[in-house]
């Protein structure tokens, strides 16, 4: 039996040329920019202080692939009854690797009936989006999700 070969690669000097050339140009364009996890700390306790955060109650619903990171939904609840006693203040999102570390903000109360927020973001890439939920009595509870994004948005040169 003849052996499969495989096929030889021959390179024109103009396709050295352009590989190189474009090898040399990607090292000269600036960085994605990225919140580092440190600015989505700092930028959690910006937005609700220095209370302990608890994990639970807030539930977090990303697709695992977002085929463009242009358009992500993102679909929250937290666990609530959403009584005059008993309400969610408000909401936050945040990334550890978008160039504002804040994604959105939200403000709800008894009137609102749900402790739901479904809405789309953009995302830098691949990443875990965490939400921060602060009751009516000051509790602070948290929730996170993953999704890999395909096709990065977010991109700031």
């Amino acid at each position: 039996m003849n052996e499969p070969t495989l096929p030889t690669l021959h390179w024109t000097r103009r396709a050295l040329l352009a590989t190189g050339t474009a090898g040399a140009l990607s090292l000269l364009l600036p960085p994605v920019a990225a919140a580092a996890p440190e600015e989505m700390d700092a930028a959690i306790r910006e937005m609700f202080g220095n209370g302990t955060i608890r994990e639970g109650r807030v539930s977090v619903k990303l697709p695992p692939i977002a085929e463009n990171g242009n358009s992500v939904a993102i679909d929250i609840s937290v666990e609530s009854p959403m009584t005059e006693d008993n309400h969610v203040r408000r909401i936050g999102i945040f990334s550890p690797r978008n160039p504002i570390a804040t994604i959105a903000e939200f403000h709800l109360g008894p009137a609102a009936g749900l402790a739901q927020v479904s809405t789309r973001v953009r995302l830098a890439g691949t990443q875990s989006l965490r939400v921060i939920a602060e009751m009516n009595d000051g509790s602070l509870w948290s929730g996170k999700a993953s999704t890999y994004v395909t096709l990065a948005a977010c991109v700031i040169g």
